[in-house]
């Protein structure tokens, strides 16, 4: 492992944590999209499937159980936490997630690697990842109101994949036979979504710093 991909799992980790945060400690999903975090859950199952067969490393293993866990978790408390799922802006969350649903799969069974059951599904994994984050974005812009914590929750993500990005770029030059040209391809649609929220994200950063500095 590279420190970009480490880098990159650590931001991602981050992201988790803090929408945990938002979650647990203000009782609030307000800025969430659910039909996003229903896509990641469905990510990550369709990726590790090979969990339970393939053994790579503890790190490795521990990871996919938390990545798992806490988007099945994340879902179960938007949607059925008696409090939680009271702040779900379910009004403004109305992005067709299902169209994604359907073209990623068509797009699997398209264009793969190797046909077999586990690799069809590993391609859909990260195709639907590239553009799971879109119901998120959408609901931002509707909302027009981002807390800090929300933001900070897409910021992460968007850092997490610009690391990948970083990853396969090293990995590109260092390995003899690294193929994984799906990802790179995906992992820069997916950033490239990200750039708006980024720049606007800088721009509200900034004038909260110009108010806090003496006149």
């Amino acid at each position: 492992m590279n420190v970009f991909r480490f880098a990159g799992d650590m931001t991602h980790l981050i992201s988790i944590l803090v929408l945990l945060l938002k979650i647990y400690v203000t009782k609030s999903c307000s800025g969430i999209s659910l039909r996003t975090q229903e896509l990641y859950t469905i990510v990550f199952l369709a990726r590790y499937l090979d969990l339970f067969t393939d053994f790579i490393s503890v790190y490795n293993t521990l990871m996919k159980l938390v990545f798992v866990g806490s988007s099945l978790a994340i879902v179960y408390c938007m949607r059925f936490h008696r409090v939680v799922r009271r702040s779900y802006d379910r009004e403004l969350d109305t992005f067709r997630h299902d169209l994604l649903l359907v073209f990623c799969f068509l797009l699997a069974l398209l264009v793969h690697e190797k046909f077999t059951f586990q690799e069809i599904f590993w391609a859909f994994s990260i195709y639907l990842e590239a553009v799971a984050i879109l119901p998120q974005l959408v609901l931002l812009q509707r909302s027009g109101n981002v807390d800090n914590l929300a933001g900070q929750y897409v910021f992460f993500l968007g850092a997490y994949r610009a690391f990948y990005i970083l990853n396969w770029v090293y990995r590109y030059f260092t390995e003899q036979h690294f193929t994984r040209w799906i990802s790179c391809v995906s992992g820069l649609l997916q950033t490239a979504l990200y750039a708006d929220f980024f720049y606007y994200y800088f721009i509200s950063w900034k004038n909260k710093v110009k108010l806090k500095l003496p006149a």
